[in-house]
């Protein structure tokens, strides 16, 4: 059976959008596809899922992770580490372009690209113009809060994630191993 490559998306407010693509991701790589996920904005901090990829990476070379952000950005910051997050957002774009034109992946993760757009780190039509280049047999996945209409609109499956409740609410922190 010959494959048709999906663009699906991962939304909403609530928790589980990376770690729906990265299950995702696991499914794929065990069943024998080449699986590449770029991460838009998280970078420097090591993540329990990074650990198990790496050591998948480790068998065999057909799934990798890249941190490609410089952490999450704040919406006042100085004008000099704006320019840092878009030059780096910029870096992951042609990351991105280079991967999905490779034909060396079967399934991208794109990981919190709409965080990016949404912060304006790269604009839309940049993000839209990746979906044009993508072959018909690549899965493309799509992370991130507030994705663009225009993305939902041209995507096979989306997910919205909503928060309903969540922890932090009654004062329970981030625990590791749960929520990175």
């Amino acid at each position: 059976m010959e494959p048709h490559g999906l663009i699906i998306v991962h939304t909403g407010n609530g928790k589980g959008k990376t770690t729906a693509a990265l299950g995702l991701a696991m499914r794929a790589w065990g069943d024998g596809l080449r699986v590449l996920i770029l991460q838009f904005i998280k970078g420097g901090w090591k993540y329990g899922e990074l650990q198990a990829i790496e050591t998948l990476a480790k068998a065999d070379g057909r799934i990798r992770v890249e941190q490609c952000g410089l952490g999450f950005t704040r919406r006042h910051q100085q004008e000099g580490e704006e320019n840092k997050h878009r030059e780096a957002a910029a870096a992951a774009l042609n990351k991105a372009r280079q991967a999905i034109t490779s034909g060396s992946w079967d399934l991208i993760v794109l990981d919190e690209i709409n965080y990016a757009v949404k912060f304006g780190l790269i604009e839309e039509e940049e993000m839209l113009a990746l979906l044009e280049e993508k072959p018909p047999e690549l899965h493309l996945v799509l992370t991130g809060r507030e994705a663009a209409p225009a993305l939902i609109e041209r995507a096979d499956l989306v997910t919205e994630m909503r928060e309903i409740k969540h922890p932090y609410q009654k004062g329970i922190k981030a625990q590791k191993g749960i929520e990175f």
